[in-house]
């Protein structure tokens, strides 16, 4: 499931866009202000969803800017009720990939969502990715090994994608907590450990290492 997030002060407006989102297949993170964006910045998006004018001292523009020193290839949509071209001009200038003048239909960024996603994410939709006999299809979400589903919760399945796309990379349970859990999830960060177990137990060929004091990683 890919990650929206979605950067609205007006609330009336983000809770339509994010019913849309949700019933579109997406996750959808709300946020209503340029610090709480900014803060986020380094979690799990597949697209941010940027108001121009926010409801502090910080834009859309801050944002984008701090997005791209993190990473350059997300996709940024603009949203601003200032039909200007100047505003779309220095929008892509800082990186963004597209402009939506408000007001804008909900269905309309839907489809300008999808848009964007198939065509960036296509090379990982259309990809399989193969470790030892599994194979895992990141777009149908299945894993199989010799042609055998075998069935994971999602939580086991988000797990084991964070692994295998980032393999020898050691994540600290509070990382593996923010990656996979839900944003709302405030439960200790020993439930990581349990959800390792039972991946391991349903992947046993899984090399998965424990860093002890600090995490796990796949070899």
């Amino acid at each position: 499931m890919y990650t929206v997030c979605l950067v609205e002060d007006e609330v009336a407006l983000s809770n339509v866009v994010k019913a849309y989102l949700e019933r579109a297949g997406y996750n959808v993170i709300c946020l209503k202000d340029g610090t709480s964006a900014i803060n986020y910045i380094g979690n799990k998006v597949d697209i941010w969803i940027l108001d121009i004018m926010l409801g502090d001292d910080i834009n859309g523009y801050d944002v984008i800017r701090a997005i791209r020193e993190k990473d350059e290839n997300v996709p940024v949509i603009f949203t601003s009720a200032r039909d200007q071209e100047l505003d779309k001009i220095f929008g892509l200038e800082l990186g963004s990939d597209d402009y939506l003048t408000k007001p804008y239909s909900s269905k309309e960024l839907v489809l300008r969502v999808n848009n964007m996603i198939k065509r960036v994410y296509k090379e990982k939709q259309d990809k399989k990715i193969t470790y030892e006999e599994y194979t895992i299809d990141p777009e149908k979400r299945v894993v199989e090994n010799n042609k055998k589903e075998i069935k994971l919760t999602t939580l086991e399945f988000d797990l084991l994608l964070l692994f295998v796309e980032n393999k020898g990379k050691c994540f600290q349970r509070e990382e593996i907590l923010s990656s996979v859990w839900p944003r709302d999830y405030y439960g200790t960060d020993r439930v990581v450990d349990d959800l390792v177990r039972r991946v391991r137990k349903k992947l046993p060929k899984l090399k998965i290492e424990s860093v002890y004091g600090y995490g796990y990683r796949l070899l």
